[in-house]
């Protein structure tokens, strides 16, 4: 199994997940085009595409989920709540398939659940995968760090968890009060501060990489993401490079291809 990350930030999400000719989309918060620009850079064609699984309807991750949908009819997993809000927008010829959290589902050899996670979009929820004894999760939009999210994610292979933000650039940046609230709320995004906390937690249950996801533009760099973890993991015994791998998803551009 392997997983690349295609776009990550507060401005458009995708992650792309392959086992052999299986090929799954985690979200579609980019263009169409760029979608099928970075498929094919991987030697994927778009229409080999199984399925686009979504972790919430906010616009940066399914704004390319309307064309998509048109052009090549992927099925779409998501909770009901979410499929109902982009229920409208996509191609009728897509097959729309609503999960429950903790419900268990496959996409052809990839064993998938999903999970609730705490963040304002109705019906949003985080993803396992698992292929061979192997888990992968994605674990972003997180106002906070709940019960249901850390045993999901217990002992994953490779966790993709969210480090949206610097507190003190959050804290002194330009965003109104009201939206600094909401980010900083149990219903917004996750610190680097509280990632470094969930991080640890998952190397201790055996997670051997650690992908720094949905980082803000505006409010932390990947320099700051990666220093706070890093202490974070250093300080609770955990060796960075040893242990376990820590790496940053780009913005804009495909991340490292990474087995599981």
């Amino acid at each position: 199994m392997h997983l690349t990350t295609l776009a990550s930030s507060s401005s458009g999400n995708c992650v792309l997940v392959s086992q052999g000719e299986t090929h799954i989309l985690i979200d579609a918060g980019i263009s169409c085009k760029r979608i099928c620009e970075a498929l094919r850079e991987l030697d994927i064609q778009p229409s080999d595409i199984d399925a686009v699984v979504l972790t919430h309807a906010h616009t940066d991750h399914v704004s390319g989920l309307r064309t998509l949908s048109r052009s090549f009819f992927p099925r779409i997993y998501a909770s009901e709540l979410t499929l109902s809000a982009i229920e409208g927008s996509v191609s009728p010829n897509t097959k729309l398939c609503a999960i429950e959290p903790g419900e268990a589902f496959a996409v052809r050899e990839l064993e998938m659940s999903s999970f609730r996670t705490s963040h304002d979009s109705p019906g949003s929820v985080g993803y396992t995968v698992t292929y061979g004894g192997r888990k992968l999760v994605l674990a972003t939009d997180l106002g906070i760090v709940t019960q249901e999210v850390a045993d999901a994610a217990r002992g994953a292979t490779l966790a993709i968890v969210e480090a949206n933000h610097d507190l003190t650039m959050l804290k002194y940046g330009y965003y109104p009060p009201t939206l600094k609230r909401r980010i900083l709320s149990d219903v917004g995004h996750l610190s680097n501060t509280a990632c470094g906390a969930f991080a640890l937690d998952l190397v201790k249950s055996g997670t051997e990489n650690l992908i720094l996801a949905h980082l803000s533009r505006e409010n932390n760099t990947p320099e700051l993401a990666l220093r706070d973890v890093q202490a974070a993991l250093t300080n609770g015994g955990a060796k960075v490079g040893t242990d376990v791998k820590l790496s940053v998803a780009p913005h804009f551009t495909l991340g490292e291809r990474v087995a599981v």
